[in-house]
């Protein structure tokens, strides 16, 4: 989405349920963009498709450009989780481990989210959320490309 809010681009990638694949799913839909003019992932989670851990160190690394994943909620994160669903994988847990804490923001909207930002300072991201998020404490690039997850999810091949 350029800073006009005019969507320029779409792709899809798909991550395993459970997997371990979401960071080069990320990765390749930045490429399938071909897109030199990108300035920045902003990313709905740290943690996609039931537990598949993004690793934003490695998306920054790959792609050159800012990665914030944001959540919406306080929580105590999915440490927890990750050791009850998954007790014979350390790397899984390290790999979440590695995002570190969540940083409370405020919004020009006046709502707060959490983000994980590498690559962009704290600030640098505080100002990209608030260009980007018109009301509420979604931004309108992963409001957009929530709203084009759950259609490709839900397409139906018998309407053509």
């Amino acid at each position: 989405m350029r800073a006009d809010m005019r969507i320029d681009g779409m792709a899809y990638a798909h991550a395993t349920v459970g997997g371990d694949d979401a960071t080069q799913a990320v990765i390749r839909i930045y490429e399938k963009l071909d897109r030199e003019d990108v300035n920045a992932l902003l990313i709905g989670g740290a943690a996609v498709s039931w537990f598949n851990i993004i690793d934003l160190q490695e998306v920054f690394r790959t792609v050159q450009r800012p990665a914030i994943s944001l959540t919406y909620e306080a929580s105590p994160g999915l440490e927890g989780y990750l050791r009850e669903y998954f007790p014979q994988s350390k790397d899984k847990l390290r790999s979440y481990q590695r995002l570190g804490n969540r940083q409370a923001m405020r919004l020009k909207t006046g709502h707060e989210v959490y983000v994980r930002v590498f690559g962009a300072t704290a600030e640098e991201a505080r100002n990209m959320l608030n260009k980007f998020t018109k009301d509420g404490r979604v931004p309108e690039p992963v409001r957009v490309a929530r709203l084009a997850a759950r259609a490709a999810l839900h397409a139906d091949d018998t309407c053509r």
